[in-house]
């Protein structure tokens, strides 16, 4: 039982100040200036906190309210120590009562009481110095700090923003899951014992800042440039409408967490689990491209020629990369097998090695270079893929032959023996397909696209053929959409299988990480979707993005068919102003 509330003896006057409306307010100028710079001063105004001058200490956001000395910088007391009762009614064990006392006088047992001693709390254990305040007996000399004191009244209710009511923290811990998010904690737990609210909120989750960086939280190994608002829920309809997006750092979706919490960036469509979000170690599933210090899971030396996806433009091709990582040798290396050269590519006319883009009068046809932007287009008969560059082979003929071909292209094998997609027979390069397919064209067995340019075929089947691409394919590569983490071929899988980039099932070859059970890649989105590509709408680059554009102001819609977007899926994106 508690006497009135005393108010504590101070000369100067006190104002109560309430942490969430001055949050709020600042917040308010921040939106109205503009200025992202500010996001940093909130979050430090979050992490405010002081000494209370009666108890020792520290006054945070979750106290929500205190007094300050109108004129003193340095006074500030919690507002239950200011109310603290004057005096304590039934509280020791023979049922005497405690006043509250700021002389704190120690009990010398060879002198009486002294004021020059320190004295210790009989509950904490905790010593202090003569002169801070206490509860006393003087009939027992049972003592206890205001520390304590508060505990045993209401310094364990804390304001929340999840709930209307103040939270009670429950006397005993427990081992119990955690509402907030969603996982087994054992500590101690908050309730509302007010109304009939059902969750119990971990400590650790209820003092989670409102607003933080996320690179400061995961040692830099993910990154936003705004900070992440804590949210108390995240709706099914509002899922839907933003594309049913993932976590930033695991890749999960949050469909059956509605009600748990999160930290999310809503501007840039940024959302994390709570326990990702503060998370200081690389969860092996993200595919988040960081700056930062993601680990690993290959050494650099153990695979000298491996290949790095996607490839920069559409120029560029695994034909090419093999061409100038072998340039000095006379044979090209492919899965740990040597194919020699042929003598020379199958065509009724002569070929000249020659640079275009050399003046020259001898020339018997004008040649100029791919260039979408200028609807020129100049394609490769070998690989199909653009040439924006020479030295390159064309067509001596007198006539209207355009045959072209990359010097690259020129150097490609005669035969495949013993190739990983087909090892029972040898596998035999054709400028055109066999005369039964339709004006040479083929689809692939490994990629499935249709094409008509050079091809591997196995003569004793009917139906194995390869594009010069996938007759390459590589056993092992990376890619930018899984960073840091090996892929590793899988020949012909089945229809379970979910490419992450075009998010379709496919029995086609893929490429699997094997830390992460879960992330494939196949063939075709590995080898044919580019890093860069250009639209004649455009006279700017377009970058391939995985996710939202940081600070993106508008809805996405697709420039070309003016369709909706879902920048939930890789898409290509102008960063230029």
């Amino acid at each position: 039982m508690m006497k009135e509330n005393m108010m504590f003896e101070h000369k100067h006057p006190f104002s109560l100040i309430d942490l969430w409306s001055e949050q709020v307010r600042r917040e308010a100028e921040s939106e109205e200036d503009e200025e992202e710079e500010k996001d940093d001063v909130l979050i430090a105004k979050q992490d405010f906190q002081c000494l209370c001058s009666r108890c020792g200490e520290d006054i945070k956001w979750y106290h929500r309210y205190y007094y300050s000395c109108c004129q003193c910088s340095d006074y500030s007391v919690h507002k239950f120590c200011a109310e603290l009762p004057e005096r304590l009614e039934d509280v020791c064990e023979v049922g005497h009562a405690l006043d509250l006392t700021q002389s704190a006088p120690h009990f010398n047992w060879k002198g009486g009481w002294s004021r020059e001693d320190d004295w210790n709390c009989k509950i904490c254990g905790r010593y202090h110095k003569s002169g801070d305040l206490w509860y006393r007996c003087d009939r027992c000399l049972f003592q206890f700090d205001v520390n304590c004191g508060t505990k045993m009244l209401q310094k364990n209710v804390i304001h929340h923003p999840s709930h209307k009511h103040p939270l009670s923290c429950i006397s005993k811990q427990l081992l119990a899951k955690c509402d907030a998010c969603g996982k087994e904690h054992k500590g101690n737990f908050y309730h509302c014992s007010i109304c009939l609210w059902s969750k119990i909120i971990h400590s650790d989750c209820a003092f989670l800042p409102q607003k933080l960086q996320i690179q400061h939280t995961t040692n830099d190994v993910f990154s936003h440039i705004h900070p992440l608002n804590l949210a108390y829920s995240f709706p099914v309809e509002d899922q839907i409408s933003k594309n049913l997006p993932g976590c930033r750092v695991c890749r999960y979706g949050f469909s059956y967490r509605t009600n748990l919490w999160m930290y999310k960036c809503e501007k840039c469509r940024y959302y994390t689990h709570l326990g990702c979000a503060t998370s200081r170690i690389e969860p092996f599933m993200s595919i988040f491209k960081s700056p930062g210090t993601g680990s690993k899971n290959y050494k650099d030396d153990e695979h000298p020629y491996l290949l790095h996806l996607p490839f920069p433009d559409p120029s560029y091709s695994i034909l090419k990369h093999l061409f100038f990582k072998k340039k000095e040798s006379s044979t090209l290396e492919i899965s740990n097998k040597i194919y020699h050269k042929p003598q020379g590519i199958i065509h009724k006319h002569p070929l000249i090695l020659e640079d275009i883009t050399i003046p020259t009068s001898s020339r018997k046809k004008s040649i100029s270079y791919h260039d979408p932007m200028k609807s020129i287009q100049l394609l490769c008969d070998g690989c199909v893929r653009p040439i924006t560059s020479g030295p390159i082979y064309v067509c001596d003929s007198e006539g209207q032959c355009n045959f072209v071909l990359h010097e690259w292209c020129s150097q490609l094998p005669a035969e495949l023996k013993d190739h990983p997609a087909h090892r029972q027979h040898t596998l035999i390069l054709h400028s055109k397909a066999p005369p039964r397919k339709f004006f040479g064209v083929f689809r692939c067995g490994i990629c499935r696209l249709h094409c008509n340019g050079f091809a591997y075929c196995c003569m004793d089947c009917n139906n194995c053929i390869f594009d010069v691409h996938c007759a390459f394919l590589p056993e092992e590569i990376t890619h930018t959409s899984h960073p840091n983490h090996l892929l590793s071929r899988v020949h012909h899988g089945a229809w379970d299988n979910w490419c992450r980039i075009c998010e379709r099932y496919t029995d086609m070859d893929y490429f699997s990480c094997h830390t992460c059970n879960d992330f494939r890649l196949d063939a075709k989105c590995a080898l044919f979707i580019p890093e860069t590509t250009w639209n004649k709408c455009d006279k700017h680059p377009m970058k391939l993005s995985y996710f939202p554009i940081e600070n993106h102001k508008s809805d996405y819609f697709c420039e070309v068919c003016e369709r909706e977007l879902n920048p939930e899926r890789p898409f290509y994106h102008c960063h230029e102003l």
